[in-house]
């Protein structure tokens, strides 16, 4: 029994050794856990929560009057300017003016923003530090709306350099005025530009240039647009006077646009065209159908109308003649004279028609010939009228002075073959198509298209 009890003493004094050790293990092992996670701390220790205000204090924002530019009483601070244009969003013919996003970039120098560094590392800020120190004040001439894009937080970079240099970026959509020239339209290309100045700095104090030159532009190859093609997009500088407040330095970014014209040839020039050529079909179709050419010729008036009124709808109204109304206005008067072509038409055969009748009247019958008869033929006969009479035979009745007012044709009464009477029904019928058809409609034939394509030829070469 003591035996026993000296076995199961040692056993559990065996336990507490394991134990122990295993309690030392783990006591060990969560101290190194400790110091790793110290060293790493002290390795990447964040200087905001080690000393207070520590960006400040190193810019030494606090110590200086940021209200006052840079060197202050002596020569005009240099503040170079370089833009890279996102996207050209909208061209609006009908407000003159353009909307843009750009990439706005100034670079100059402050001493009192220099702070010592060994590693000779830019400090990079956002737009909460722009409010403490002085930034340019440069604003787009002729602006209509502006803003800075403050999606998720205000787009504003300030980079500083340990020397004080300071690049200071935003990113901003500018909607700027565009005097157009729409006398060339749709035919033209306009030239549009964003002006950036100082608002309050004139050239004694503040000196802006374009950093690179023309290389201080950039532009995104993706940007298009539908009813333009951007040419070129280049720089410029000058100086702008005030009378009031002196001269300042203005920098211009000019681009130039041209208008695609397949869409207006599509909208505007061919159904004007198209509509000038439908109103030379009246002159085709018979003197007698009144309905069918003034119908035909009313409609063609009334589009002509409604093509005009569109185009100027989608257009300022500008004091002088566009390129386009040139081309609509010259087809409107083609369509027009082809509708008072066949007012003259109608008039001249009514006074024909007038001298017919006073001619029958003077001559009721031809006397002496009891195997003749005489009629007259003005074009309302048809070809079973013409297969009734008998034949005629033709005689001079009419005097002298009537010939050329009037043709009289006599058929004489005979028993001739058939082959012979359709040999007369076809001349008959010719001389009726000849008689429908009036002498102003057969030159009109070839004076209207003539004219009409030797007026394209002129446009086109000249605007072209």
């Amino acid at each position: 029994m003591p035996y026993f009890a000296k076995l199961l003493l040692f056993i559990f004094c065996l336990v507490l050794l394991v134990e122990s050790r295993k309690h030392r293990r783990r006591r060990w092992t969560s101290q190194l856990e400790v110091q790793r996670a110290s060293h790493i701390y002290k390795k990447n220790h964040d200087v905001t929560k080690t000393w207070k205000g520590k960006t400040e204090q190193l810019l030494r924002v606090d110590d200086h009057d940021f209200t006052m530019r840079p060197a202050f009483g002596g020569p005009a601070i240099p503040v170079g300017v370089d833009v890279q244009v996102e996207s050209l969003d909208s061209i609006s013919e009908v407000d003159m003016d353009f909307t843009m996003t750009l990439y706005l970039r100034h670079y100059w120098r402050d001493e009192r923003l220099s702070f010592p560094s060994t590693t000779n590392k830019s400090m990079t800020f956002d737009g909460r530090l722009v409010k403490k120190i002085w930034v340019p004040d440069v604003f787009f001439v002729h602006s209509k709306r502006s803003f800075i894009h403050d999606t998720t937080t205000d787009n504003i970079m300030l980079r500083v350099f340990p020397d004080g240099h300071v690049l200071y970026s935003m990113r901003i959509t500018v909607t700027a005025m565009c005097n157009m020239d729409f006398s060339r339209f749709p035919l033209d290309s306009q030239t549009c530009s964003l002006e950036l100045e100082s608002y309050a700095y004139t050239d004694e104090d503040l000196m802006l240039y374009w950093k690179n030159g023309n290389e201080s532009l950039k532009t995104d190859e993706k940007i298009s647009l539908s009813q333009f093609l951007i040419q070129k997009f280049h720089t410029t500088s000058r100086l702008a006077f005030y009378s009031s407040t002196g001269w300042y330095n203005r920098l211009y970014i000019n681009f130039t646009l041209r208008r695609h014209i397949f869409f207006f040839l599509l909208q505007t020039y061919f159904p004007a065209t198209l509509m000038v050529m439908l109103s030379w079909v009246s002159f085709w179709i018979d003197r007698r159908a009144v309905p069918a050419r003034v119908s035909l010729g009313i409609t063609t008036v009334l589009t002509m109308s409604t093509i005009i009124t569109g185009v100027n709808a989608s257009m300022p109204r500008v004091s002088y003649i566009k390129a386009v109304d040139i081309y609509l206005w010259v087809s409107f008067v083609f369509v027009f004279l082809s509708v008072l072509e066949y007012a003259a038409v109608n008039y001249l055969t009514t006074v024909q028609e007038r001298k017919e009748r006073k001619l029958r009247e003077r001559f009721p019958c031809t006397c002496g010939m009891p195997h003749s008869k005489t009629m007259m033929l003005d074009g309302n006969y048809s070809e079973s009228d013409a297969n009734s009479l008998a034949g005629y035979t033709r005689n001079q009745m009419v005097p002298e002075e009537e010939k050329q007012e009037k043709m009289v044709v006599h058929l004489a009464m005979s028993n001739e073959s058939n082959s012979s009477r359709k040999r007369g029904l076809k001349g008959h019928v010719g001389l009726r198509i000849i008689q429908n058809t009036h002498a102003i409609d057969k030159y009109s034939r070839l004076i209207f298209p003539g004219t009409y394509i030797f007026f394209n030829l002129i446009y086109w070469s000249v605007l072209s």
